[in-house]
């Protein structure tokens, strides 16, 4: 038997958090396994125009490896498709969470809607006793409710505190480090091209960032530019980073990027030479950002 948390959770914030100790707690006190039931892609690719998508706050793996530190003691993440968004509450309270995992009892959120019919928790207590499942809710926090949609919107407006706040943890961004054109290495900051694992991942906006970087088994601290490089006539957006302190080909390797602070808007210089002097007094007010 099973005790079910069911949605899916992108990033893992401190809400989503708030159901998953609800969940391991249940489970814990009926002697049975957690399990959360979650689902891949987002269902807004499946159901809204994908120009419309604001992006993903975790990867799949991420987010399967995260709610698994959080307290889940196995993570199913199940195919979204039309036909499966077409269940109405009752068909995958029954079908799904009951009889597919054998499920005594579901836990949600105190907003959670469930099936094609968006049942509310109210309307689910009911439904879900008919069909012999406990029902678990679990309060908003107690310093407000917290949502994906908030965090991103921090993250795309480079509010990195805002979205360490309500994540409980900062913001990454992982991938591969790629060639670039080379550029800030003839102005002494060579960097690391990021080219990341899930193109739909909410990448913050345009900025210098004080990070700190995954690499090669270890973690180094660095400043992470995002935007067009206006400066040298770029025109699409990359993830460059000039990591402290470090020499080393990286090509390939995978790198991961933990977003502290913004420290300023992306701009356009005159030149090279006065954009070098422009990431001299970067590096020194991110070194003074590690240092507090």
């Amino acid at each position: 038997m099973a005790v079910v948390a069911t949605g899916f959770f992108d990033g893992v914030h401190l809400g989503h958090r708030l159901v998953l100790d609800a969940l391991q707690k249940e489970a814990r006190r009926r002697g049975e396994e957690a399990v959360v039931l979650t689902f891949w892609p987002h269902p807004r690719l499946v159901l809204e125009p994908p120009s419309d998508f604001p992006g993903l706050l975790s990867t799949c793996a991420e987010r399967e490896a995260l709610l698994l530190a959080a307290g889940a003691d196995r993570v199913e993440t199940l195919p979204f498709t039309r036909d499966f968004a077409a269940l109405s509450a009752r068909d995958y309270l029954a079908s799904v969470v009951r009889d597919r995992f054998a499920a005594s009892a579901v836990v949600l959120g105190y907003d959670n809607r469930l099936g094609a019919d968006g049942l509310t928790a109210g309307a689910l207590s009911p439904l879900a006793a008919e069909l012999g499942l406990d029902l678990v809710l679990c309060p908003p926090l107690a310093g407000g409710p917290v949502s994906s949609t908030r965090i991103r919107r921090a993250v795309a407006a480079g509010d990195m505190q805002q979205a360490t706040a309500l994540l409980g943890r900062p913001h990454t961004l992982a991938g591969i480090v790629v060639h670039g054109r080379k550029i800030g290495r003839t102005i002494g900051y060579p960097t690391a091209n990021l080219r990341p694992d899930e193109p739909l991942q909410c990448i913050p906006g345009g900025g210098v960032y004080a990070v700190d970087v995954e690499v090669l088994n270890r973690r180094w601290k660095g400043m992470c530019n995002i935007g067009t490089r206006p400066t040298v006539g770029g025109t699409e957006r990359t993830v460059e980073t000039y990591i402290f302190d470090f020499d080393a080909d990286i090509y390939d390797a995978p790198l991961r990027l933990h977003f502290l602070q913004k420290v300023r808007d992306e701009h356009r210089f005159p030149s090279l030479d006065a954009l070098r002097v422009q990431l001299t007094r970067d590096e020194a007010a991110i070194r003074a950002v590690f240092s507090r």
